[in-house]
């Protein structure tokens, strides 16, 4: 904010002094160039600025998944939740597009996997779990469980299971 009313002052500043110049002052004309050049590298780091919060919100969603927490999402604005949703989206439709009937998710294994099967503790109550066999497991804290790494990979990134290290 404080960038932008810089950049409107200066806007300002310059436009009275090109009717100036035109008027027949040419003293101002160096005066001028040197406020548009503080224009542009202000713009160039407003742009850089905005960039390296869009990328931060990208890897948001390879973190999180496509559900954000509150606490993230109460720091960014209506338009870049508008553009979380829609990077969201656009993902979601290439995923579905590659992997045959199902979709294949690309946020499942951000590290390759040494073992299909890890151990984790629950660190808060979470209900029931389903796994692709149909066995039901009740998610309680401090409870420790021996699942397929894809199924519990998501709840190890939003902090309800820990991965257990022998």
């Amino acid at each position: 904010r404080q960038a932008l009313e810089e950049m409107r002052a200066l806007y300002e500043r310059n436009q009275a002094d090109v009717s100036e110049a035109k008027a027949g002052r040419t003293d101002l004309i160096f005066l001028i160039r040197f406020r548009h050049c503080c224009l542009l590298r202000n713009q160039r780091c407003l742009l850089a600025y905005l960039y390296d919060r869009l990328l931060r919100i990208r890897a948001l969603r390879w973190e999180y998944g496509s559900v954000l927490p509150n606490t993230i999402q109460f720091h960014m604005s209506a338009e870049e939740v508008e553009w979380f949703n829609r990077y969201k989206k656009s993902l979601a439709t290439y995923m579905r597009s590659v992997g045959g009937e199902e979709g294949l998710d690309l946020t499942q294994d951000i590290k390759p996997p040494k073992s299909l099967y890890i151990e984790v503790r629950c660190l808060r109550d979470h209900g029931e779990f389903e796994i692709d066999d149909g066995t039901t497991i009740l998610l309680k804290k401090n409870s420790q469980h021996f699942l397929p790494r894809w199924k519990c990979e998501h709840l190890i990134r939003q902090g309800i299971l820990e991965h257990v290290l022998s």
